[in-house]
């Protein structure tokens, strides 16, 4: 994995209204699909069972929403930089978020990532308003379109 870009909260706060970052393309197959029916206990057909979705109208199965949506953990990590000092991010939840498209077995997403906002919550808290729209390959439609929250805690060393 490379190592994540590391820069000051000045350089931090100078990117808003630009992209921050692209995650890699990421595999959504059937298994991972599976595996997070089972920890969530949604096991909907259209989900879970080939043959009752193959009769859909998607005519495969999809990916539960909240799949997609916790899927931008990793994608942040992989997009984002690090704002040095930082002790930890936290996340804060949507201002807005809608499932677009639906995530096809098999198909490959990745996150998109534009710093709409920064804001000082005190000395060492940075809340960020994050524009995210989450790519599905070879689509026209995005699976997420969403305004993300977090806070980044910075350490008594701030830069």
């Amino acid at each position: 994995m490379t190592p994540r870009r590391v820069i000051s909260s000045e350089e931090y706060r100078a990117l808003v209204g630009r992209e921050l970052g692209v995650s890699e393309w990421l595999s959504v197959l059937q298994p991972r699909i599976d595996a997070f029916a089972t920890v969530t206990e949604d096991h909907q057909a259209i989900h879970v069972d080939p043959v009752a979705a193959a009769k859909s109208l998607f005519g495969t199965t999809i990916a539960h929403g909240f799949l997609t949506l916790s899927l931008l953990s990793k994608m942040a990590y992989e997009a984002l930089p690090v704002v040095a000092g930082t002790v930890a991010a936290v996340n804060r939840g949507f201002e807005h978020l809608r499932f677009v498209s639906p995530v096809r077995a098999g198909s490959r997403i990745r996150g998109r990532f534009r710093l709409k906002e920064v804001a000082e919550r005190d000395k060492s808290i940075l809340q960020s308003t994050l524009d995210v729209i989450v790519d599905i390959e070879g689509e026209h439609k995005p699976a997420l379109v969403g305004d993300w929250l977090t806070m980044i805690v910075l350490g008594s060393t701030r830069s």
